[in-house]
């Protein structure tokens, strides 16, 4: 099997999430938010290596007691998450990891993933010609709304929500491949670009869907601290 490595961005402000520190920063039940996401990554069979992207003047003071092996913190992040996954990816290649391995890129702000869920990404994508991705088809009614400026905001249609899939993360694609594909995008300040897929995708290739899980959230608002701390000391 190919070897596969993990790469989580971690270099973001989280400005919606209401905390006075990086929301990946911010303690949920007992601890840092990032450290649940990278010791449930830490747990998935056969993970070569995995590299945390944080920004250059990251201050954080990161725990080193039980800090998983084989994980690495660069300094390396930009000013938009396909920044820091553009450079994070970089940083890997200078470091002579081949280009034909896999990597799968997570959020560090996912914290409820399960290695249950990365291993069945890995098992679904390791022989697909182009990759894939954890995600879920979307169980909700949705709707488009109106000109932005409205206040309050206003439906404008029904969309059909046949076809339509939440992304999710992690994303598996080959270090190589998906390091072009953004590169391709970095002269443009990776505009459009809101995760892996999308810039694959902008290659003309069609990325494999994984069914993930509802609980697989991305922590986004305040109240999503207490949902996740719920999960965590139920799952302890």
């Amino acid at each position: 099997m190919t070897p596969f490595h993990a790469l989580i961005p971690c270099a973001g402000s989280g400005s919606r999430a209401g905390t006075v520190m990086p929301k990946q920063y911010q303690e949920v039940a007992g601890q840092p938010l990032v450290m649940h996401t990278l010791r449930a990554l830490a747990q998935v069979p056969g993970l070569q290596t995995a590299w945390v992207v944080v920004s250059p003047n990251d201050a954080f003071v990161w725990p080193e007691a039980n800090w998983p092996e084989r994980f690495q913190r660069a300094a390396c992040g930009g000013h938009s998450r396909a920044q820091s996954v553009f450079n994070g990816l970089s940083a890997m290649l200078a470091a002579d990891v081949p280009a034909h391995d896999w990597v799968l890129v997570h959020d560090a702000a996912r914290c409820l993933i399960t290695p249950d869920a990365v291993t069945a990404l890995i098992e679904a994508c390791r022989d697909d010609p182009v990759g894939g991705l954890l995600a879920l088809p979307l169980p909700d009614t949705l709707k488009s709304q109106g000109p932005l400026a409205d206040q309050p905001a206003r439906v404008a249609s029904t969309m059909p929500r046949e076809g339509k899939w939440l992304a999710q993360t992690p994303q598996m694609f080959r270090l190589g491949a998906l390091h072009r594909a953004l590169a391709l995008a970095a002269d443009q300040d990776f505009e459009g670009l809101t995760d892996e897929s999308s810039a694959m995708e902008r290659q003309g290739l069609s990325p494999r869907l994984v069914v993930g899980s509802a609980l697989n959230l991305k922590i986004t608002y305040p109240a999503d601290f207490a949902f996740a701390a719920l999960v965590l000391r139920g799952r302890a």
